[in-house]
């Protein structure tokens, strides 16, 4: 079995965590080659393409998309196509919740729209907001904001420079991610394999290591289980069962879960945190679905 591992011209140095699961693959006799996704490659002589560190693709978009398009044509993409042409837009959430799946309580804020963030703030009662890109990572563009005149002020500057070009979503800021952080279930072909907790610096909302935020060991909740294998089972039903998928969760501090994201395109998968076993079951899966799918 040969496959390729997408990944990124400029990926850090640091960037280790999927070494061990690369081991793995060795052990199982099968050969694989890490390259960037925007390389000359000729894709159609693997396997298999599994996308897993092309984390430059979102300042990208178009580019990489059609990139998506061409390669699953020659080779067996993973995700598939369809799921990551639907998972790269976070209006999949509006899905979700349309599903009865529990996401943060959120507004729409689509591209060319007019909105009034005053009279939505006052509409939800929400004391504080915050505004993320339907397109993006790494908090690109996030904005947490206070419901008084200068953050009002901010927010509404924010709306009116993002709105002519893009889709945002307006929800409550859940404080609680400054102490506790944003969880994490990282599931294999649906099975549940392994939790992280991401807790940002102090003072930061930003969960993500580029900014500093550590990650611990964790235990996925019977609610953040339920509220998981829903999406995942969502996933399922519309396209396919995904290969590889990490579900993320905010928390209220009054203890409500909510599902903030369903990461299907090239999450971190957190292998220190699943130790060996979840490098087994990622490999494992991956060569039963090679096996399954693959035409005779």
């Amino acid at each position: 079995m040969n496959i390729a591992i997408a990944s990124c011209k400029d990926l850090p140095d640091w960037e280790k965590d999927d070494t061990p699961f690369f081991q793995e693959l060795a052990s199982l006799d099968v050969n694989y080659e890490i390259l960037p996704w925007d390389s000359d490659t000729d894709w159609s002589r693997f396997d298999a393409c599994l996308l897993r560190t092309t984390w430059d693709y979102q300042e990208r978009i178009e580019e990489f998309m059609a990139w998506i398009k061409q390669v699953s044509t020659q080779t067996m993409l993973l995700n598939t196509e369809s799921i990551i042409v639907w998972n790269s837009h976070k209006k999949y959430l509006k899905e979700l919740q349309e599903a009865g799946i529990t996401i943060a309580p959120s507004e729409w804020l689509l591209q060319g729209g007019s909105y009034d963030v005053k009279h939505l703030m006052e509409l939800h009662g929400w004391n504080q907001g915050f505004i993320k890109p339907l397109i993006g990572a790494n908090a690109r563009e996030c904005l947490p904001f206070d419901n008084d005149e200068e953050g009002l002020h901010k927010a509404q500057q924010h709306i009116d420079r993002l709105t002519p070009n893009e889709d945002l979503v307006l929800q409550p800021y859940l404080a609680n991610v400054e102490s506790f952080g944003e969880t994490s279930g990282i599931f294999f072909a649906g099975q549940y394999s392994h939790g992280t907790r991401k807790v940002p610096v102090e003072g930061d909302f930003r969960v993500q290591d580029d900014y500093g935020a550590s990650d611990y060991v964790y235990q996925l909740s019977a609610d953040e289980l339920r509220l998981a294998k829903e999406a995942i089972t969502y996933v399922a039903d519309k396209f396919e069962m995904p290969l590889y998928a990490r579900v993320d969760f905010l928390h209220h501090k009054n203890g409500d879960v909510f599902v903030n994201e369903v990461e299907l395109i090239e999450p971190s998968l957190f292998f220190r945190h699943g130790g060996q076993e979840s490098c087994q079951l990622f490999a494992q899966a991956l060569v039963n679905h090679i096996n399954t799918n693959t035409h005779v």
